[in-house]
């Protein structure tokens, strides 16, 4: 069977290769000079491709379906052997696997050679403009570009990272064909505040607990404090619902607690000031929370920083013990797709066969990858539902 891949990213190498092993005659087309662009900049570059913590709440659609029929046991077992048959040796840290190289470009030139090795044709600098079924053939037409197909699997990506060339054409032809788009809303993406001191903790990273105070969900990990809001993987993984909230015009916040060590941080300042009375607040507090951030949190509480722990008025203490447990921030937006690392919503999962990602309106129509509704947190989750999703379809030819 004669299939084209649109799109040369992770997920389509999935596919690719396990429909190649199934004696398929496989292209991948890819828009760009290279091929898995996004692959190198994930993790940092060293890409963190597996996690050993499975539990369904990592990963999450907006479709009215079950996500365990596609994200379960047996299907995870898929994407380990997929690994294991690339001869895939893991540096594991805290149930995070990583190339043992810790470098990406180790897992992107072994695709490469499996790939080739198997004869599967890649077609790079095709910018695919439509496709079109003729009878029971597919038409790919690009620029300059021109052939039919028995099956195309559309592997496009989302709208995250626009700068690796992704544009939400893989959305467009699912349209084309009838599907329906979920809401498409950035994911794993930087928050926007507007407290008035950001400027002043810019740079600071902390050790915290954040909570969605819509959600109620909990992200515990390090917090990065920029000028134009927060960041960090704990603010990744409660971004989602967040993100989804804002553009359904609901107002959402945070709280963060910046000791989440101390159980009553009244009592451990009373303890401190008694041992250290001439200390001024910022001396006080220093050995546990960054001066930059906590002389922001005064200017907004407006105490001044000369003051002892002894000279504040018991209002003003109950303040400060409750900023630095249960600091509350408006936010207002979320940094663009530019900046987030996948989306929220796509290709409507109840349009699809779970078994082979095949539209149930077109046949040997597939999709596979980012282009669908299924997304996860950050620690390895969506590339392995780009694995997942690609030895699905790749199975089903």
């Amino acid at each position: 069977m004669k299939l084209a891949i649109i799109g040369g990213g992770i997920s389509s190498f999935a596919a690719a290769i396990t429909a190649a092993k199934n004696n398929n005659d496989v292209t991948i087309i890819e828009k760009n000079n290279k091929v898995l662009k996004k692959l190198l900049l994930t993790g940092n570059g060293k890409c963190n491709y597996f996690n050993e913590d499975q539990d369904i709440s990592h990963y999450h659609t907006n479709s009215n379906m079950d996500i365990e029929k596609i994200i379960n046991f047996q299907n995870i077992t898929k994407v380990k052997n997929f690994w294991q048959d690339l001869g895939m040796i893991p540096f594991i840290k805290n149930g995070y696997y990583y190339p043992y190289s810790e470098v990406a470009s180790s897992i992107k030139e072994t695709l490469l050679f499996y790939a080739t090795a198997l004869g599967i044709n890649i077609i790079t600098d095709c910018d695919v403009k439509n496709i079109i079924k003729e009878n029971t053939k597919f038409h790919v037409i690009g620029a300059n570009y021109s052939d039919f197909f028995d099956k195309v699997i559309i592997a496009t990506g989302s709208l995250a990272y626009p700068a690796t060339g992704t544009t939400g054409f893989g959305y467009d032809v699912a349209a084309d064909f009838g599907h329906t788009i979920n809401t498409i809303n950035p994911s794993l993406v930087q928050l926007v505040t507007n407290l008035g001191i950001e400027p002043k903790w810019n740079g600071v990273r902390s050790h915290v607990v954040v909570t969605d105070l819509k959600s109620k969900k909990k992200q515990e990990g390090e917090i990065q404090l920029t000028s134009y809001g927060i960041s960090g993987i704990c603010v990744f993984n409660l971004s989602r619902d967040i993100a989804i909230g804002i553009n359904n015009s609901i107002k959402q916040s945070i709280s963060i607690n910046f000791a989440p060590w101390c159980k009553n941080i009244m009592d451990y300042l009373n303890k401190m000031s008694q041992n250290f009375p001439k200390r001024n607040i910022i001396s006080l507090c220093e050995i546990f929370i960054n001066y930059k951030l906590l002389s922001a949190i005064l200017q907004h509480l407006k105490i001044s920083e000369k003051s002892s722990w002894k000279e504040l008025k018991t209002s003003e203490k109950e303040k400060l013990a409750q900023s630095i447990t249960n600091f509350q921030i408006d936010i207002v937006g979320t940094k663009s797709f530019e900046f987030s690392q996948v989306c929220s919503g796509g290709v409507n999962l109840e349009e699809l066969n779970l078994n082979t990602l095949e539209s149930k309106i077109v046949s040997n129509l597939h999709f596979c990858g980012e282009v669908l509704d299924l997304d996860g947190d950050c620690g390895g989750y969506n590339i392995t539902i780009a694995i997942l999703t690609g030895i699905l379809v790749g199975e089903s030819c």
